[in-house]
């Protein structure tokens, strides 16, 4: 799927139909919102994250990193029934969800990964699992690939990192200045027709999600914050940092896929010394919201293991 070229034609979409401004929503209302205790904003390696840290904190951590223009909340059914068992940690990435703008103005994979080991030192975590969707799949094996003996296994939902045209490694993200007016305008039916591209049954995708995802994009800085990350993201061949990581990696991927497709399995498979694929029939790019028993299955008997 060509990316670039989908954002050029919704962002025009945008323009041509005259769309009203959609101002930013306050903090104060977002966090009464979304935000479950104030001691969930936690100020990390120089910028303020919203972390989640629920489970027995003496039980094995799981870390769940979400995707692009998403939030700790995607992963909202697998924590509640992962959180007997395991200490499940999940944040917002900086400038997702209610994290603010990174005050450095830096979203580069590098940043992030610096961002993560210092979440793991604050919350006293050595060693944990590690699950990422899209985006977050690949900042979760950038992660283990930096920092080894951190990361005991690793879930890649339909992660991101191989280049496909018109993507090139090592080249910068070119943005359609077009776009740039998502900063000004999201109305919901435009939200709705590109969240509807990550379900394979748009059906599956319901008010309430829809409502989360408005919201959170409409966080003061957020939208700037994504097309920063967008522009800054240089993506690096990711086979030599693979084939030399040796914990076991479950690759979770739905058959539908339409943003990040399920052949793109075969070049982690064929990278990865110690890694296996699940794919999930019926179900596009993220399983956790869509189809969150059946994906989550597979999910806990790896961890368990």
């Amino acid at each position: 799927m060509k990316r670039k070229a989908l954002f050029s034609v919704l962002a025009l979409a945008l323009v041509a139909a005259g769309c009203a401004w959609t101002p930013d929503l306050s903090r104060e209302t977002l966090e009464a919102r979304y935000l479950a205790t104030p001691a969930d904003m936690r100020k990390i390696a120089g910028t303020r994250l919203h972390v989640r840290d629920t489970g027995p904190r003496d039980a094995r951590a799981v870390i769940m990193i979400h995707g692009v223009a998403s939030s700790l909340h995607t992963w909202q059914p697998w924590a509640t029934a992962l959180e007997d068992e395991f200490r499940v940690i999940r944040f917002d990435l900086p400038g997702s969800g209610l994290s603010p703008p990174d005050p450095t103005g830096e979203y580069t994979d590098a940043r992030t990964v610096l961002i993560l080991n210092a979440l793991m030192d604050d919350l006293g975590v050595a060693r944990a699992a590690i699950i990422g969707n899209s985006l977050g799949g690949r900042i979760a094996w950038t992660y283990a690939a930096a920092h080894p003996g951190r990361v005991d296994r690793l879930v890649l939902v339909a992660p991101d990192g191989f280049a496909s045209p018109p993507f090139e490694y090592g080249k910068a993200t070119e943005i359609s200045p077009v776009f740039n007016v998502v900063e000004y305008v999201l109305p919901r039916f435009f939200l709705r027709s590109s969240l509807e591209g990550a379900y394979a049954d748009p059906a599956r995708l319901d008010d309430t999600t829809l409502g989360r995802y408005h919201d959170l994009l409409r966080a003061p800085g957020v939208r700037g914050a994504l097309l920063e990350r967008f522009r800054q993201t240089r993506l690096v061949d990711p086979k030599p940092l693979l084939s030399g990581m040796e914990m076991p990696v479950l690759l979770l991927w739905g058959e539908e896929d339409g943003f990040i497709p399920i052949s793109n399995a075969s070049d982690y498979l064929a990278a990865l010394p110690n890694a296996r694929l699940v794919r999930l029939p019926d179900i596009g790019h993220v399983p956790m919201e869509e189809a969150p028993g059946v994906s989550l299955g597979p999910v806990r008997a790896f961890l368990g293991e």
